[in-house]
């Protein structure tokens, strides 16, 4: 055992560390710090543990699973898997496989490993662990977390240890799941409405009628002949080229500031919160910065589809500033959280102008005037909607 091990004890006890957990630790919010907090404290009361991991199924786009570790004297490390992960040599035949396709506990003895043994087991023995526990945690809901124990005593784990351990998870259990349920709370409303909108609703502003007004940059973009692409492509190369040119477009907005309210077919709304007015160039340069991030982004795009023999993907923006109603809309049952009034109007109708003047983004006159960055007036233009013709323009 490495010289900065404590001296665990076969009689430690655990009682403590679970008093501690139901009165404190339950109050944590950070999971990651909740880990280290209770490992040290079991190690502080005993425990022969080197090694402490939890592993939790993540409800995400793009994360399959979410891990934190805590290693004895190291630092506490939080990682997410990608989806796909289950199909790598990382996962095929390792004892966290085995763990989910049994629901049972699973024990190896590092210190005693075979040529046949994952690789991930021959890892942890070359850090001086002699024994690795690994068990599901029992919860009401969804997939069992994964809970592992590695300890690099000699002669490894006693069954009493074991029982220590279980008899920890099943007051660790109901605090995973709560941090679970809230994890997947926020993951689904930040996937499905925005971070903005999300904290909002989680904020308690979801009765009908609920809203308030608000001053904003309004983004309305859109690709053209939508309907022809459909009638002219199979509808999964329709739908990989339209989630890529979503994924540019959202990329755009939020490495400036931007948030996508909604998706609308293959357009997309969204906006630059604006509610001090000393801050509206800036928002406004931001709005600009991102549509021109698009334009780079999708020429580029589009210059790999030429060499594959297809045709270009073209947009339009319209972009627009003024008050909108931010709030819930809908059924009694069944709501929307959305922006409504003149302002959203109007940046869907530059939009449609774009195709008609052939440019890539309009902007309107109150637009214009609110920002510091220069643009060329296309000249006066009638709006479906809007009674006098209005100036427009667009960049230079």
């Amino acid at each position: 055992m490495p010289d900065s091990a404590p001296s665990a004890t076969l009689d430690w006890q655990v009682e403590p560390v679970i008093d501690w957990l139901v009165r404190e630790g339950r109050l944590i919010a950070d999971p990651a710090r909740l880990v280290e907090e209770m490992a040290n404290r079991l190690v502080a009361a005993g425990a022969p543990l080197a090694r402490f991991t939890i592993g939790l199924q993540a409800i995400h786009p793009q994360w399959r699973t979410m891990g934190i570790q805590w290693r004895r004297g190291g630092k506490v490390e939080q990682a997410s898997r990608p989806h796909g992960i289950e199909q790598s040599p990382a996962y095929i035949g390792s004892p966290i496989q085995e763990l989910a396709k049994t629901r049972r506990p699973v024990r190896y003895r590092l210190d005693k490993l075979s040529e046949d043994n994952h690789e991930v087991l021959h890892e942890l023995a070359a850090t001086g662990g002699t024994d690795y526990y690994a068990a599901p945690m029992r919860v009401a809901y969804g997939r069992p977390p994964a809970v592992t124990f590695m300890t690099d005593r000699p002669g490894g784990f006693a069954d009493a240890d074991i029982v220590k351990f279980h008899h920890l998870m099943d007051y660790m259990a109901p605090i995973v799941e709560s941090r679970i349920s809230h994890r997947l709370s926020t993951t689904l409303l930040d996937t499905y409405l925005g971070r903005i909108v999300g904290e909002q609703i989680l904020g308690g502003l979801i009765k009908r009628g609920d809203g308030h007004e608000i001053n904003a940059v309004l983004w309305f973009s859109d690709l053209r002949d939508f309907t022809g692409l459909n009638e002219r492509m199979a509808s999964a190369d329709l739908l990989e080229l339209l989630n890529n040119y979503l994924q540019l477009v959202g990329n755009a907005l939020s490495s400036h500031g931007g948030e996508i309210l909604k998706f609308i077919g293959d357009g997309v709304m969204a906006y630059f919160p604006a509610e001090d007015a000393l801050f509206l160039p800036m928002v406004t340069a931001n709005a600009l910065a991102a549509a021109r991030q698009v334009i780079d982004d999708i020429a580029a795009a589009n210059e790999a589809r030429a060499t594959g023999g297809h045709d270009p993907v073209r947009f339009g923006i319209g972009l627009h500033i003024g008050p909108v109603t931010f709030g819930n809309v809908g059924t009694e049952d069944r709501l929307d959280f959305t922006v409504i009034g003149p302002a959203v109007n109007r940046a869907a109708r530059l939009e449609s102008l774009t195709k008609e003047l052939g440019v890539q983004v309009l902007a309107s006159a109150e637009f214009k005037d609110a920002t510091t960055q220069p643009m060329v007036s296309m000249g006066r233009h009638t709006l479906r909607g809007v009674p006098e013709p209005v100036e427009v323009f667009t960049l230079p």
